[in-house]
């Protein structure tokens, strides 16, 4: 169990930051940005889900998300490395990546065929799922950005990303009455 019983250390007042491996890095180093990223994405989801109003199961399914991106972000804070450390960190399973494929799965199933492009709109719940799923990508583009720039990463972690926007925009689609009060995109509607 984590406990916290200071908030500020100060240790950051210079620019730094310590990972998880306590070794000392920048803020804006790529890998902090990235789980920045990650928990800017958690705590869209958690507004989202105050918007759900009667829509449990889309909730419960957040709610889960919400603890596995804490784990992704414990993944992300702790570099991969040949030295083993002195204890197991935290990692992102394939097992977690399959239960979000399961979820898009059973949701899309439900819904309308798409036969537009739908635009970031409609419920409220919709719209702060849209949102979500936005900072996800940003939040993938990094971590990909890592990965391309040969920084060790949890392959999970990027696979979990990309999952998870996927099952952010069917959730939204869900909360639009189950697709049926999609905004469509009407391309060049108003250029005349």
């Amino acid at each position: 169990m984590v406990r916290l019983t200071k908030i500020y250390t100060r240790t950051g007042d210079a620019g730094t930051t310590r990972l998880g491996d306590m070794s000392e890095t920048v803020k804006h180093d790529p890998r902090v940005e990235a789980y920045g990223d990650v928990d800017e994405a958690n705590s869209s989801i958690g507004l989202a889900r105050s918007a759900l109003g009667s829509q449990p199961a889309l909730d419960r399914a957040l709610a889960r998300i919400q603890n596995d991106l804490f784990d992704l972000g414990a993944d992300l804070c702790v570099p991969e490395s040949d030295t083993a450390p002195d204890w197991e960190p935290l990692r992102v399973t394939e097992v977690q990546v399959s239960w979000l494929e399961e979820r898009i799965d059973s949701l899309n199933g439900k819904l309308e065929p798409l036969n537009s492009f739908i635009l970031p709109a409609g419920s409220e719940a919709a719209a702060r799922l849209h949102l979500s799923r936005t900072i996800c990508r940003r939040a993938e583009r990094k971590v990909s950005a890592l990965i391309a720039a040969d920084v060790r990463i949890n392959p999970a972690v990027l696979k979990y990303l990309n999952r998870l926007s996927d099952l952010l925009f069917v959730m939204a689609r869900t909360a639009n009455d189950e697709g049926r009060a999609d905004v469509l995109w009407v391309p060049g509607k108003d250029r005349n």
